[in-house]
C-alpha cells in the first residue's frame, strides 16, 4: 500500500500556459488549485488537508470546476487496490469460523435440552453458557476477518483497520469466556453428579461453596477490567498510517499505551483462576491425594483430556496481546503487520479453542441423560444387593399365555374371578381346561361343577326361573358342599308382582351368604346391646329417633299411630308452652 509524507510532494507539471497543468493527461486549471491549497505527492495523490483524491488512471478526475468540484473523483480512502495477502488469510480463516459456528449451534441444541425437572442448585443456563460465549466468538471473528480484506484494499488506511481491530479484542475475550466456563462447568457438572445419589453429602454454605459462589464474580470482573481499558477510546488514531512520520508520531504511541498493556494483564489474572478454578475442582470432587508430589500427579491425572488443549490455548491468548502491547510489527493494529504472526498468534488459538470445545461436544452425551444413566446403574445395583431380579417385558406376556391376545370377554371373566374372594391359584389357575390363563399342561384338574365360577362367565342370559339357583352358585362359590346346600334353598325361586320387589328379595337373599353376621342370632343380639348402651348416654332426641329406628327394622312391626287420625280427634289440644315444642 503506498504511504506518502511531507519529503513526497511533487509540484504541479506544466501545461498549455501558467494556469493549465496536466496531470495524467487531464487538464486542470493550476490557479482554482492553488486556491483551494491542494498539493500534489509522488504517490498519486492531490490532497488540501480536508479531502483526498486519486489522480492516476483510471480513477483521474475528468474535470475541475472553478468553484473547486471534481468530476468523476475518487476518494483516497476507496477499495481500488486487489485483494492481497492479508485477506486471502482472512477469508480462509472466516469460513472456518463459519463451520464453527454451525457446530456450536449443534452442541447448544444437544447439551442445552433439558431430559430432567430443573433443580435451584443448577439451572439449565448454567451448561450453556460455554456454547453462548463460543456464539459470541465466531459472530466476533467473522466480523473481524471479513473487514480485514478492505484493510489490504484501502488505497489509505481508514476505517476498516479500525474495525478489524475492535472485533479481534471483542473475539479474544469471548475466546478466554469460552474457555473458563468450560473449566467452570465441568467443576458444576461434577459437583451435581457428587449429589444426585445424596443430596445432604455437600452442604450449601461451607467454604467450598462460598468459594464457587466468589470466583465467577471475580474472574468476570476482571474480564469487565480488560473490556473497559480497551474499548472505549479515541481508535481515530489507529488509522494514521499515512506515511512513516504519521506512524511513528500517533499509530505506534496509541497501539502500545498504558491501557493495552494493562488489559493484557487483565487477561493474564482471567487465565491463573482458571487454573485456580481447575484444581480446586479436582481437590474436592475427585480422590484426594497426599504429599506435594501425589497431588501434582492426581492434578495431571484427574484433569480432563479436553482441558489439556484449552488451558494452554487460553495462555496464548493474554501472552500475545501482552506481546502486541509492546510490539507493533506484529499487531493486528498494524496495515502491515506479519501476517504469520497476526493470524497464528491473534486467531488461530481462538478458532482450535472452538474446535477442542465442537469435539468434546459431539462425543458427550447429554447431561441429563446421562444423569438418568447413572441413577439406572444404581438402581440395578442396589437390586442385585438385594437379591431382586427384574423380569425383562416379554416375561408377562409369556406367563399370561399372551395377554395381547385375551378377548374382551375373558379379561372381565379373570376379573370376576378375582372378586371371587379365594386365592389367585383358585381363582385363576385352577379354573376349566378351556380358560386362557392356563399355563398348559402344569395347569391344575378343573375343579368341580358346583365350586366352578362358569356361572358368572359372559354367556346367554339366565332364564328368570333357574334365577336363584344361578344366584347360590354365583354368591357362594367357595363354600363347602353342605353350606352350598343351605345357601341353596335360601336362594328359593321367588315370582312377585313387580320387578322392584323380585329385586329386593335378590337382594336379601345375596346378603346372606355374604354377610353372615347379619342373620347371626349371637351378632344381632350384641349389635343390639351396644345400640341400647348409646341410647342410655346419648340425648332424648337421639334416644327416641333409636327407638323409631328400632321399630322399623322389627319385621313385625305395625303400622305406627303417627299416622292415625284417631287420637288426633279424641285428644284435648296441645298447649305450646315454649319455642321448642313449635
Amino acid at each position: 500500500m503506498p504511504l506518502f509524507h511531507a519529503r513526497d510532494l511533487v509540484a504541479f507539471p506544466g501545461g498549455d500556459n501558467s494556469s493549465d497543468t496536466v496531470i495524467n493527461n487531464v487538464h486542470y486549471n493550476k490557479t482554482t488549485l492553488d486556491h483551494f491549497n491542494y498539493t500534489l505527492y509522488s504517490n498519486g495523490t492531490m490532497s488540501n488537508g480536508s479531502s483526498c483524491l486519486l489522480t492516476f488512471e483510471p480513477w483521474a478526475p475528468t474535470l475541475l470546476y472553478p468553484n473547486g468540484t471534481f468530476v468523476n473523483v475518487t476518494w483516497c480512502y476507496s477499495p481500488v487496490n486487489p485483494i492481497g495477502e492479508r485477506a486471502k488469510i482472512a477469508i480462509g480463516l472466516a469460513v472456518a469460523y463459519g463451520a464453527a459456528l454451525f457446530c456450536v449451534l449443534l452442541c447448544l441444541s444437544k447439551h442445552g435440552k433439558l431430559h430432567l425437572p430443573t433443580e435451584r442448585r443448577f439451572y439449565p443456563i448454567g451448561r450453556r453458557w460455554q456454547w453462548y460465549w463460543a456464539i459470541f466468538t465466531c459472530a466476533t471473528a467473522m466480523i473481524s476477518l471479513f473487514v480485514t480484506v478492505d484493510v489490504d484494499r484501502y488505497y489509505l488506511p481508514q476505517l476498516p483497520i479500525i474495525l478489524t481491530s475492535f472485533f479481534w479484542y471483542l473475539m479474544q475475550m469471548g475466546a478466554m469466556a469460552t474457555a473458563w466456563e468450560g473449566v467452570r462447568h465441568w467443576g458444576s457438572w461434577m459437583e451435581r453428579q457428587f449429589v444426585d445419589p445424596d443430596p445432604f453429602i455437600l452442604p450449601l454454605d461451607d467454604s467450598r461453596s462460598m468459594f464457587e459462589f466468589w470466583i465467577p464474580l471475580g474472574w468476570y470482573f476482571w474480564l469487565w477490567m480488560n473490556f473497559f481499558l480497551v474499548i472505549p477510546r479515541n481508535w481515530g488514531r489507529i488509522e494514521h498510517q499515512r506515511y512513516p512520520e504519521q506512524i511513528v508520531d500517533e499509530a505506534i504511541p496509541t497501539a502500545t499505551d498504558g491501557r493495552f498493556k494493562a488489559g493484557a494483564f487483565c487477561l493474564v489474572v482471567c487465565w491463573l483462576l482458571i487454573v485456580f478454578f481447575l484444581r480446586h475442582a479436582i481437590k474436592h470432587y475427585c480422590p484426594r491425594n497426599r504429599g506435594l508430589i501425589n497431588r501434582l500427579v492426581g492434578l495431571m491425572r484427574f484433569t480432563p483430556l479436553r482441558f489439556y488443549f484449552l488451558v494452554p490455548l487460553a495462555a496464548v491468548i493474554p501472552a500475545y496481546q501482552a506481546l502486541v502491547a509492546w510490539y507493533f510489527e506484529w499487531s493486528p493494529l498494524n496495515v502491515k503487520g506479519l501476517n504469520a504472526a497476526i493470524f497464528a498468534g491473534g486467531y488461530a488459538p481462538s478458532l482450535l479453542i472452538l474446535v477442542v470445545q465442537v469435539a468434546w461436544g459431539f462425543v458427550t452425551p447429554n447431561e441429563d441423560l446421562e444423569l438418568k444413566r447413572q441413577r439406572r446403574v444404581r438402581g440395578e445395583e442396589i437390586d442385585r444387593e438385594m437379591g431382586i431380579v427384574k423380569r425383562p417385558a416379554w416375561w408377562r406376556r409369556i406367563r399370561e399365555g399372551g395377554s395381547h391376545t385375551i378377548s374382551m370377554q375373558d379379561r372381565i371373566a379373570r376379573n370376576v374371578r378375582e372378586v371371587g374372594g379365594a386365592k389367585p391359584s383358585a381363582n385363576m389357575y385352577e379354573a376349566s381346561p378351556a380358560d386362557p390363563f392356563v399355563d398348559g399342561p402344569a395347569a391344575k384338574p378343573p375343579r368341580p361343577p358346583q365350586a366352578t365360577t362358569e356361572a358368572v362367565e359372559m354367556k346367554t342370559l339366565t332364564p328368570k326361573h333357574e334365577l336363584s339357583d344361578r344366584a347360590a352358585e354365583m354368591l357362594a362359590p367357595n363354600l363347602r358342599a353342605g353350606d352350598f346346600a343351605a345357601a341353596r334353598a335360601m336362594a328359593t325361586r321367588y315370582d312377585g308382582m313387580a320387578n322392584r320387589t323380585r329385586s329386593d328379595r335378590a337382594l336379601q337373599n345375596a346378603a346372606g351368604p355374604l354377610f353372615p353376621h347379619i342373620n347371626d342370632p349371637a351378632s344381632a343380639a350384641a349389635a343390639a346391646r351396644r345400640h341400647q348402651e348409646l341410647m342410655m348416654d346419648g340425648p332424648p332426641p337421639y334416644a327416641e329417633r333409636g327407638r323409631k329406628e328400632a321399630q322399623l327394622r322389627r319385621p313385625d312391626a305395625g303400622r305406627g299411630t303417627s299416622a292415625s287420625t284417631t287420637n288426633s280427634i279424641n285428644r284435648p289440644p296441645q298447649q305450646i308452652k315454649s319455642m321448642l315444642d313449635v
